[in-house]
């Protein structure tokens, strides 16, 4: 691995870092003048930082310049990631479509299509979900009883999906659904582009035990979506998912929190640096981080070198999901009976462990539980044999469902 920027990274760094100290003062993701999460003003403020970005061609530094990219590398991408996060904007509500939803259209649907929705999407104009997710399927993606049935040139869909994140502000999405129930799970699922403003799409958004809804149930009643809306062949859907899996297991094993640093910070405040299990607990923490900084070294060496990184991303997000519960758990505990304060106002560092410990959870199955990544890093990376399937040549419809 090389820890250095090469003399071309470290101009682009420095490049990014000077546009960032221009630009970026105005549009820090703050929730100071009422700019808290989800409302209307930190929206408008996300989306004036999105297009400003756009226009400097930092939106998507990787994609082609024609589709509204900065025809740059993946290692830009990374770098000016980092120098953006250090300047304090961090938006969330692109994360999914610029991440995981346009880049399926971009690989799978017709050229109007792509001309329609990349442009807007990148501008930050609108906003995509994902719906994959469904009750009885748990991690299992393949598992999805949405239907689609055709009918002449349309597809009628009828079903459910949980847990889609930003569902109740999105415009558009990406659908997985089951076109074919006579033939084993994996090969009767066929993908589709949905406007998410049509009235047979219903949101309900989900209350969360940290009091903001980001997650959704959505509900399909008699859908009608045109045959031109799907995204690679019917029946094809699962390859089409796993592109979408593959970049959203990179973006999500990315998200950070609090830190070993911010942990020791609160222990100092609070006199308990002289708790030998605290210290030891630091230990741990510490070696662990610095076992994950190398891996993301080693992945940013293989961009640097214009290689695509491999299932390795899924070691990250186990690593850093779990390492954010346990912090926020032991720190929480380090603030006693002011640990029960969620107000970023009142709480010690502003709520920071509280906020933590209440996403931690939904971090460890969002982009898939510990348990899928474990057998992914198991079979993909340290070659080990595959688990067992029981219901690989097994039809959709004759599989047991528990009743």
């Amino acid at each position: 691995m090389d820890f250095n920027d090469s003399p071309e990274e470290a101009a682009f760094r420095e490049k990014a870092r000077k546009w960032l100290a221009e630009n970026a003062a105005d549009h820090r993701s703050t929730t100071a003048n009422g700019r808290k999460p989800n409302s209307p003003e930190h929206m408008a403020a996300a989306k004036a930082w999105q297009t400003r970005k756009a226009e400097a061609g930092y939106a998507c530094i990787t994609w082609p310049k024609e589709w509204g990219g900065g025809g740059g590398t993946p290692i830009q991408s990374v770098i000016f990631n980092q120098e953006e996060a250090k300047a304090g904007v961090n938006y969330g509500y692109f994360t999914i479509g610029l991440g995981m939803c346009v880049p399926t259209v971009m690989a799978f649907a017709e050229d109007d299509t792509k001309q329609r929705f990349v442009g807007p999407a990148v501008k930050g104009e609108e906003i995509w979900c994902q719906l994959f997710s469904e009750p009885a399927g748990g991690s299992d993606v393949a598992a999805a009883r949405t239907r689609a049935v055709k009918d002449g040139d349309e597809w009628v869909i009828n079903g459910q999906k949980v847990w889609t994140t930003g569902a109740q502000y999105s415009d558009y999405g990406i659908l997985l659904v089951r076109t074919d129930p006579d033939v084993p799970k994996h090969k009767g699922l066929t993908m589709f582009w949905i406007d998410m403003r049509d009235p047979a799409v219903e949101v309900r958004p989900i209350h969360q035990m940290s009091g903001s809804s980001e997650f959704n149930e959505v509900y399909f009643t008699d859908l009608r979506v045109k045959d031109s809306q799907r995204l690679g062949a019917v029946g094809e859907g699962w390859k089409v998912a796993l592109v979408t899996l593959m970049n959203e297991r990179l973006a999500v094993g990315g998200s950070t929190g609090p830190d070993y640093k911010l942990v020791m910070d609160l222990a100092r405040q609070l006199g308990s640096m002289k708790d030998a299990s605290l210290r030891e607990r630091l230990a741990d923490w510490y070696v662990a981080s610095e076992g994950l900084k190398m891996t993301r070294f080693r992945t940013m060496t293989a961009l640097s070198r214009g290689q695509t990184p491999g299932a390795e991303s899924s070691i990250g997000k186990i690593i850093a999901a779990n390492q954010m519960q346990d912090m926020a758990n032991t720190s929480m505990e380090l603030e006693d009976q002011f640990g029960i304060i969620n107000d970023p106002a009142v709480a010690p560092l502003e709520a920071a462990f509280q906020q933590s410990l209440m996403w931690a959870p939904g971090l460890r199955i969002a982009g898939g539980t510990d348990e899928i990544l474990k057998n992914i890093i198991a079979e993909r990376v340290l070659g080990l044999p595959g688990d067992v399937r029981v219901d690989k040549d097994v039809a959709f419809k004759d599989m047991p469902t528990g009743r």
